[in-house]
C-alpha cells in the first residue's frame, strides 16, 4: 500500500504545472493538504490519501533517494523530481540527474513485487 500511494501522489502532483508548482512552493504543506483530502474524502477515489509516517517526511523534504528505497517506481519518480526541483529552479537538469544516480545507486533496483 506505501508504494500505491506514494506513486499515487507523485503522479497526481506530476500531472499538471499548476500542482507541480503547489508542490515546489511548500512541499510539507502540500502533503499535509493530501492527507486531509484523503481523510475527508467521501468518493472513493480521492485526490488524497494516507500516507505512512516515513513516506509524508520523504515527500515533504522531497527526498527522491528515500522515495526510490520505499519502492517509488523509478519512472515515476525521475519525472517527478525532474519536474520539482528543475521547475523550481533549483537545479539545473545536467546536476540533477548526476545527483539522482548518486543517491540512488546504492539501492540496487527495488523489488516491484506486489
Amino acid at each position: 500500500m506505501i508504494r500505491f500511494q506514494i506513486d499515487k501522489f507523485i503522479t497526481y502532483v506530476e500531472g499538471t504545472d499548476e500542482q507541480v508548482r503547489r508542490y515546489a512552493i511548500d512541499p510539507a504543506g502540500y502533503v499535509a493538504e493530501w492527507v486531509q483530502r484523503g481523510a475527508a474524502a467521501r468518493t472513493p477515489i480521492p485526490d488524497g490519501g494516507p500516507l505512512s509516517p516515513a513516506a509524508r517526511d520523504a515527500l515533504s523534504k522531497v527526498d527522491y533517494a528515500a522515495l526510490y528505497r520505499m519502492g517509488a517506481h523509478p519512472y515515476v519518480l525521475w519525472h517527478f523530481t525532474e519536474a520539482v526541483l528543475v521547475w523550481a529552479g533549483d537545479l539545473a537538469w545536467a546536476e540533477l540527474k548526476e545527483q539522482f544516480r548518486a543517491a540512488v545507486a546504492g539501492a540496487g533496483y527495488p523489488d516491484f513485487a506486489t
